[in-house]
């Protein structure tokens, strides 16, 4: 069953001043997590992930009573941005939840876990 999951960072932590220079932290927390993208692919379980620009920079398309209208950057004051996505292909919900326990443990901040909704969706 393939997962999705969608990595956190406090908003106040992601300055888009700053987006493209990552500290110190960040950097060793990306390694550690490069370590263990390592280990998935070595056991089949990794399809892949991809790091997501800063809301600063991205767009909202919506319907609206005039139309469709987009909209540049962010709408409300966030707490926590989505940082990052993977997807990982696992025997079950269990294996994705050990799976993640291991990055939040590495990287310190919160994944949200949802299964796809593919061909083996039983959910």
């Amino acid at each position: 069953m393939k997962y999705l999951l969608l990595s956190y960072t406090p908003a106040a932590a992601w300055d888009a001043a700053t987006a493209d220079t990552p500290s110190e932290e960040a950097l060793a927390a990306f390694a550690a997590y490069q370590e263990f993208e390592r280990e998935l692919i070595a056991t089949g379980e990794f399809v892949g992930s991809e790091g997501l620009g800063h809301p600063a920079v991205s767009a909202t398309v919506r319907r609206t009573a005039d139309g469709v209208v987009a909209t540049d950057g962010p709408f409300a004051e966030l707490k926590e941005v989505l940082a990052s996505f993977a997807v990982i292909d696992v025997a079950g919900r269990e294996r994705a939840v050990e799976i993640v326990s291991r990055i939040v443990e590495a990287l310190g901040e919160p994944i949200e876990i949802r299964p796809i909704m593919g061909e083996d969706f039983t959910a």
